[in-house]
């Protein structure tokens, strides 16, 4: 007996075909059911990092801007170190509206825009009540520039014994604490509570 095989037409085999797992017409960015789609991502990052050289090549690289560093002026004080790093300012002179540093970072806006909170904590010195602050150069320069001179007297503030143009008294006057210029004394005017300023005081 003669066996008759089936007859089809030529679509038959491709018919038949068993399709790839990512299904019919995967093409090379096509993501695989048990894979990442790793040709789609790599392409992805090639893009960006091109994106990103040209952008650099447009714009040029940020220029480095050095933080803020403490320094001590000539007189003994805390300072702001300008960013030539040889020009050291009074800390009292920052964000004072004028520019002193040759390229003006002593009146960086960001720095200045919210003080004291923006400004560098070597700046900055707190009074007795926290809420009050002054630049740290003028802790224990004689004057009392807290108004409550917890800047000068202990036991918020630790300063030296006064200098050798000031007299250590009580003064009477607002604007000193624990000692008074010796330009003020035998005046003639009260300036120390216990008068020591017209009857001990030498003099300048």
């Amino acid at each position: 007996m003669n066996k008759i095989f089936p007859q089809g037409d030529g679509n038959d085999n491709a018919a038949g075909a068993k399709a790839l797992p990512g299904g019919e017409g995967c093409g090379p960015l096509c993501c695989s059911r048990q894979g990442a789609c790793l040709s789609a991502f790599l392409l992805l990052l090639l893009m960006t990092l091109a994106a990103l050289i040209t952008l650099v090549a447009i714009l040029g690289l940020p220029p480095r801007t050095p933080g803020a560093q403490t320094c001590v002026t000539a007189t003994n004080r805390t300072g702001f170190l300008c960013h030539d790093r040889r020009s050291c300012i009074p800390a009292s002179r920052v964000c004072d509206g004028v520019r002193t540093c040759a390229h003006g970072e002593d009146e960086d806006e960001a720095m200045c825009r919210d003080m004291p909170q923006n400004l560098p904590s070597f700046l900055v010195a707190r009074c007795g009540d926290p809420s009050f602050w002054i630049y740290s150069d003028q802790k224990c320069d004689g004057a009392n520039n807290c108004g409550d001179c917890s800047d000068e007297l202990s036991p918020v503030t630790a300063c030296p014994p006064c200098g050798p143009g000031w007299w250590p008294c009580p003064s009477t006057v607002f604007g000193y604490c624990g000692c008074v210029p010796r330009s003020l004394c035998r005046d003639h005017t009260q300036h120390c509570s216990d008068w020591s300023d017209e009857y001990s005081c030498p003099g300048p």
